[in-house]
């Protein structure tokens, strides 16, 4: 063999191993975690658990779901923003995420800022459900019911900040009638709570809600959206209940650490996008009734978050207040 020809050979297989570990790095190369900063069993973290397992399609890795609840969500911010910086921890967030460093001052970042979007995942209406012994069968007699009652009334939620604890908040606000929030570390407790009789009533998602009520154990007096729609259009809103301008939905939105390199937190939009159009996803979403929003882009997630922010931090800062 000629010397020219050998030392050719020899330096493509000096260059062969370079190129097999350059693919091997291309990302990602191994499973993702999805954080889930809430308890099992609620809303997020079914549309998480569908969100990690649509988006593992066009990424070609498993994203593996781990519940960190606790602390209004902050807990499992705080692991999503620890984590090393290379798009492989994504985190499913919810209602909460806008006031969290308002309702705990030792989470020291502003979740407007130190958070990247990757999309605009879901969304679904809320209910309002009281336990079957409550002496009210409709909004007028509850609302009846809640003016006598007044603090004898229990309202079980999560911890200050979660999605069903501020929505009772709100309603407190919105009503200017006072009742009592009992605060549980997960929402699956406080409705197992209510259907023992221990709570009297909860707003919450139709996913988790709705199979109590057409078991009897609850009875759903109203939904909380602008519009009446799933899963019972004959409730009434709470809006035209009496309740002014009261239009709350749970929502979702996927984030990742901010500072995760453009070209892989590109790679993870353009899979996040791909997994919300794709009919599966919208199905799996429906069967739980949730839908995705029109415009799922990290633009339409920054515009979302900055409206809710507007929306929850007077209310945030009044119960910070005391």
């Amino acid at each position: 063999m000629p010397h020219t020809t050998r030392r050719a050979l020899l330096g493509a297989a000096a260059f062969l191993p370079t190129t097999r570990a350059l693919a091997q790095d291309a990302y990602p190369n191994r499973p993702l975690r999805m954080i889930l900063p809430v308890g099992p069993g609620g809303l997020t973290d079914a549309v998480g658990r569908i969100l990690a397992e649509q988006i593992a399609v066009p990424l070609g890795r498993p994203l593996v779901p781990e519940n960190l609840p606790g602390a209004g969500s902050t807990l499992g911010a705080l692991a999503l923003l620890r984590a090393p910086a290379d798009g492989y921890a994504l985190m499913t967030a919810t209602n909460n995420h806008p006031v969290m460093n308002l309702l705990y001052p030792n989470f020291p970042y502003d979740p407007a800022t130190a958070f990247a979007p990757v999309a605009l995942a879901a969304r679904q209406t809320f209910m309002l459900v009281v336990h079957k012994d409550v002496p009210a069968t409709d909004m007028p007699t509850f609302l009846a019911w809640l003016r006598r009652e007044g603090a004898g009334v229990n309202y079980g939620g999560g911890t200050p900040g979660t999605t069903n604890a501020m929505a009772g908040e709100l309603l407190k606000a919105t009503l200017g009638l006072d009742f009592t929030m009992v605060p549980y570390r997960i929402t699956a407790a406080a409705i197992q709570d209510l259907v023992a009789g221990r709570m009297h009533m909860t707003i919450d998602t139709p996913t988790v809600l709705q199979p109590l009520v057409e078991a009897g154990a609850l009875r759903a007096l109203a939904t909380s959206g602008a519009q009446r729609g799933a899963p019972d259009p004959s409730l009434p809103t709470l809006a035209e209940s009496g309740v002014d301008g009261f239009d709350v939905s749970a929502w979702q939105i996927l984030y990742a650490r901010p500072d995760v390199p453009p070209d892989i937190l590109a790679r993870l939009r353009a899979a996040a996008r791909e997994a919300l159009a794709n009919p599966t996803t919208k199905e799996r979403l429906a069967r739980i009734g949730v839908e995705t929003w029109p415009d799922s882009s990290p633009e339409a997630a920054e515009a979302h978050l900055r409206t809710e922010v507007a929306r929850w931090t007077p209310l945030a800062a009044r119960l910070r207040a005391g």
